[in-house]
């Protein structure tokens, strides 16, 4: 077991926002390290890329501003995945987009109150943290699936989707670039899907921290309990160049999957809701659904240049 802190960087130049968030976040079980200005933000994630779980980021300040340390995150590989939260007294949608669309997963509005800065906090550490798990799997897993032709699975649980997308990125030609969005997908058949846990109800379940709870107690409702989510793989006969799709079907009702493969402005403060447009935009060259929304192909055009 990992017991290294987790560090969120703060970074604010108005000295007061730096005491208030440090009082609202003084229970809570990470190590927030602050700093007043982009320079000095900048220099310390450079230093030491993998330390951080989080970084909220006041958007606004002299010298380097918060979009500018941004843009220098969204631009290392190593760092692409490190949760960024923007906050700003700006809610004009353009903005709030312009910032989504450089990288800004999450966004808070000052000002903000002691139980929204919780949960968005909370929310970018755990993402952060499992996305490092997924990695440490799909690392862990042999590469000699790269030889998989065709296969089909069916799982049920969390566990077993997070095994099965790090053994499946393995047979992809970017396994680090892949596993996070199938894990997204995984998960969304199963808790949306399979489970039929609302938007707002995910919300509400992520604040309270009740969220894994609820999707171990539907698993075990008769309702849901024979429910699966069937993968399959499928790789054309080619080798350098073609296409691999992977396919996700689950059993529950379906959703209206067109405004979530894009990162909104309309959703950039609530504490959920990024892993299709992570996935779209990140892992796969092309997402489609199909049927009434219980179908995703999340399809990887082999022989592609992504080093953008």
């Amino acid at each position: 077991m990992n017991s290294s802190p987790i560090r969120v960087l703060v970074v604010d130049d108005e000295p007061f926002n730096l005491d208030l968030i440090q009082e609202y976040l003084s229970d809570s079980p990470w190590t927030l390290e602050l700093c007043a200005d982009g320079e000095s933000a900048w220099s310390r994630i450079e230093a030491d890329p993998g330390a951080w779980h989080a970084v909220l980021l006041d958007r606004m300040m002299p010298g380097i501003d918060g979009m500018e340390v941004l843009r220098r995150i969204h631009e290392r590989p190593d760092l692409k995945q490190l949760p960024v939260i923007l906050q700003t007294s700006c809610v004009a949608p353009e903005e709030i987009r312009e910032g989504i669309q450089a990288g800004a997963y999450y966004y808070l509005t000052k000002p903000f109150d002691a139980g929204m800065l919780k949960s968005i906090v909370g929310a970018a550490v755990d993402d952060c943290a499992e996305h490092r798990q997924i990695e440490a799997l799909a690392r862990a897993q042999t590469r000699g699936l790269g030889c998989m032709h065709s296969g089909r699975f069916v799982i049920r649980t969390l566990s077993e989707g997070h095994d099965l997308a790090a053994l499946l990125a393995n047979a992809c030609p970017e396994p680090q670039r892949t596993v996070l969005g199938l894990n997204e997908l995984i998960i969304n058949a199963i808790e949306h899907g399979s489970l039929e846990i609302s938007y707002a109800e995910k919300g509400e379940l992520v604040s309270q921290g009740r969220w894994h709870e609820e999707v171990e107690r539907r698993l075990g409702l008769d309702a849901y309990r024979e429910r699966t989510v069937e993968i399959l793989f499928s790789r054309d006969s080619g080798t350098d160049s073609g296409r691999i799709d992977i396919t996700i079907r689950d059993q529950g009702p379906g959703f209206d999957w067109r405004e979530y493969l894009q990162l909104s402005p309309e959703r950039g403060m609530d504490n959920h809701g990024r892993g299709v447009a992570m996935a779209n935009m990140l892992s796969f060259d092309r997402i489609e659904y199909q049927g009434r929304g219980n179908i995703v192909v999340g399809s990887i055009l082999r022989g592609v240049d992504r080093s953008e």
